[in-house]
């Protein structure tokens, strides 16, 4: 059977790291969990050991520092190939991604290379945002998906299935975005590999717990870094030419 492993950054989530860990280990208890913690003051990563030495399953990586979501993910995405593993999962630890919705977008990677969690397609939903936000959000896909020419609608999202085979084709060497930016860097990769991504609809719940860490100037810098890439030829149209990658959308 195909091995996965869930991925789980961490920054200062100590109140929900027990609550999401449970959510997966009962939704797809035949997958691993890898918690990287970014140094967390609050005592994350001391929660994680405890919780790594009753369950050989799950796994902690510790970094030194915060140094940004997309360095956690690369690093973690190197952990989890060195292992062997054929899937590799990124959810985030706050409970805005449903883990009880895996199992659907897991289904769709048996048939592509990329899976994406998304809110903007018929059957997505998000819960307990203010209008503000939600604009915000589904403006920064709109802008990213027009100035990049990307196919996909949720394009910010961060809830995602990629095999390894996929990361290997994807050129990781050259992602060099490390915050906000990084989910549109890593989208943008698959679609120039010529990959087929598969776009599922989730439900996005806003945290209960803990503080978010997106902030206005945040979003800002990431459409910024759109704007040059889109300017200077680094968006999907300019990609060599190919079969056009697929994209399609699955009920759950």
């Amino acid at each position: 059977m195909p091995s996965t492993v869930v991925i789980i950054p961490t920054y200062n989530e100590r109140d929900n790291l027990g609550s999401i860990v449970g959510r997966v280990r009962s939704s797809v208890p035949d997958a691993d969990v890898l918690i990287v913690d970014d140094a967390s003051p609050d005592g994350t990563g001391a929660l994680a050991d405890e919780l790594a030495a009753a369950d050989d399953r799950l796994h902690v990586l510790h970094r030194s520092k915060k140094n940004g979501l997309g360095a956690a993910y690369l690093e973690a995405f190197d952990w989890a190939r060195a292992r062997g593993f054929d899937y590799l999962v990124q959810l985030d630890a706050d409970g805005s991604h449903q883990p009880e919705q895996l199992p659907a977008l897991l289904a769709a990677a048996r048939t592509a290379d990329v899976v994406m969690g998304s809110r903007w397609i018929p059957g997505g939903e998000v819960k307990n945002w203010p209008w503000h936000r939600r604009m915000l959000s589904r403006g920064g896909s709109l802008y990213s998906r027009f100035m990049l020419r990307l196919p996909q609608h949720d394009v910010t999202g961060g809830y995602r299935v990629y095999s390894a085979d996929a990361l290997e084709r994807m050129q990781l060497e050259s992602v060099d975005s490390l915050g906000y930016c990084f989910q549109i860097d890593m989208l943008l990769h698959a679609v120039r590999a010529r990959l087929t991504v598969v776009e599922v609809p989730i439900t996005f719940i806003e945290r209960t717990l803990g503080n978010s860490k997106m902030s206005g100037s945040i979003v800002i810098e990431a459409m910024g870094r759109v704007t040059i890439w889109g300017l200077t030829g680094r968006g999907a149209r300019h990609a060599n030419p190919a079969p056009a990658p697929a994209t399609t959308t699955r009920e759950l």
